[in-house]
């Protein structure tokens, strides 16, 4: 089933309106303007201009109004489990997570229900890929998405995070146990309904996930899918990673107040620089409990400040 999404003026929407009349239906959803189910498509302008073909029909129909200019439509090359062919359509719990590749912060966690009522309010909202979103509008769109979907944010800050690394964890088996627990969680919530099926953005191998939870009471495990890039895939995925993001900024914010500047993302030289001066004016165990104190950034930043110190 194709989702194809074009902008259209005003004018042009009334146009639109005017030409599927005769197949009107009623929408009352948040910003929906215009609808129309024909045999094999359904038709949603909203109020921002967007206009949303769905069905095996899409392309026939929207190649009349204009060129799709959503990233959203375009074909993924990701891996993972065999999705059913109208799976973007489904009820469909996500989860995703941030923070793994950088020195400070917490890693995150976040799974999101949407289901299929509300997945075009979800795509209103503007969620799409959080590749393709910066960090200011995750930050304006998340409390929407708070309120308007089930969901469940997990974050571990760097102090936790250094004792169970500590304790012989790998970042894989942090990550599945988050991921599960998220998930658990929302399953709670939305209880006794059940989703169609379970996505998560695939960081391992379907066994190797499951070997991480081997000794954990409760293993999500019903009609659970894996696949990589899979905000692409589904809006709750998308969803997911926005509220991951989310809770990740929230967090270095907090840390950044307590050293009084902003700290930079990522694990580059930048980091490594912005880490010996942390080490040179708050010492060794302000830094190690804003980090993950097992990247290599920690010796970089030791180095940096030991010359710094010999001027």
């Amino acid at each position: 089933m194709s989702n194809i999404v074009i902008v259209l003026t005003t004018e042009k929407q009334g146009e639109l309106a005017s030409y599927y009349a005769s197949s009107r239906v009623e929408r009352n959803a948040p910003g929906v303007i215009f609808a129309a189910k024909l045999s094999d498509t359904s038709i949603t302008s909203y109020k921002s201009g967007k206009v949303m073909f769905q069905g095996n029909g899409a392309e026939r129909e929207s190649s009349r109004w204009g060129k799709p200019n959503d990233p959203t439509t375009k074909k993924t090359s990701s891996k993972g489990d065999k999705l059913p062919s109208n799976f973007e359509q489904l009820s469909v719990i996500g989860s995703d997570e941030t923070g793994t590749g950088d020195f400070f912060g917490p890693v995150t966690v976040a799974a999101v229900y949407v289901s299929a009522d509300k997945i075009d309010l979800v795509r209103e909202l503007g969620v799409k890929d959080s590749k393709m979103l910066t960090d200011d509008f995750m930050r304006q769109i998340a409390p929407d998405l708070m309120r308007a979907l089930p969901h469940s944010i997990l974050t571990v800050r760097n102090d936790k995070y250094n004792t169970i690394q500590a304790r012989g964890w790998s970042q894989g088996k942090i990550k599945a146990m988050m991921h599960n627990q998220a998930l658990h969680n929302v399953l709670g919530k939305i209880a006794p309904e059940k989703p169609a099926h379970i996505l998560i953005d695939q960081f391992a191998e379907r066994g190797i996930y499951y070997n991480h939870l081997k000794n954990e009471k409760i293993i999500v495990k019903e009609n659970v899918l894996f696949a990589t890039k899979a905000e692409q895939l589904h809006v709750s995925v998308a969803a997911a990673s926005i509220l991951a993001r989310y809770a990740f900024l929230k967090e270095m914010d907090r840390l950044g107040d307590l050293v009084g500047f902003d700290l930079q993302k990522g694990a580059s030289n930048k980091v490594d620089e912005m880490a010996a001066r942390i080490l040179l004016s708050k010492g060794e165990a302000t830094l190690k409990s804003m980090t993950k104190w097992h990247f290599a950034n920690t010796q970089k930043a030791h180095s940096i400040a030991t010359k710094k110190r010999s001027k």
